[in-house]
């Protein structure tokens, strides 16, 4: 492979509340050639675990692939608090209501690098405590906050319920922390 790939040019053809498309034209010896990019600000995903060991899930209808489906708490940095924590934070209490006292970053993943820049960090939340919940948006309202156990957590994994990467990534990371089995 070689490194003398270049962005030679930039247009923008769709600009979104929450992404932005981008055609480039790159040039890599001595051809060029367009990609289409979205680029998006990035995102968040908790693992947040409960003092009974267990996770919290959302169930939330999808437009993009017209389903309700099980996922953690996540959602995108906004602009305005480009800080993942803080995004973190906000998300898990608007989704769940809760809090927590203990975070640790699991891991910063790409979503899909072949036609977006998004960057998922996805962290474990511990030590949590009641708050009130603050969903926003239609999804989020309607959406159901259950919690599962490591048995239930591996069944749906091996039962291959769950096919969301960042949350597969998440639970992957949970049933290998403190897991006697």
């Amino acid at each position: 492979m070689s490194d003398t790939f270049s962005i030679c040019a930039r247009e923008t053809l769709l600009r979104s509340y929450v992404f932005t498309v981008e055609r480039r034209t790159i040039s890599h010896q001595g051809e060029t050639y367009t990609r289409d990019v979205a680029m998006h600000p990035g995102a968040v995903a908790i693992v947040a675990v409960n003092d009974r060991d267990e996770v919290a899930f959302v169930r939330q209808y999808r437009a993009t692939v017209d389903q309700v489906l099980w996922e953690i708490p996540a959602g995108t940095i906004d602009l305005t608090d480009s800080d993942a924590l803080f995004t973190a934070q906000r998300e898990l209490l608007e989704e769940v209501g809760v809090e927590a006292s203990s975070w640790t970053l699991i891991a910063d993943v790409y979503v899909s690098p072949g036609w977006t820049d998004q960057i998922m960090h996805i962290f474990e939340a511990r030590g949590l405590s009641d708050a009130r919940r603050a969903p926003d948006g239609p999804e989020e309202n309607a959406a159901e906050v259950v919690w599962l156990d490591r048995a239930r957590v591996r069944t749906l994994l091996e039962d291959g319920v769950i096919n969301d990467a960042t949350l597969t990534i998440g639970l992957r990371h949970y049933l290998g922390v403190n897991d006697d089995s």
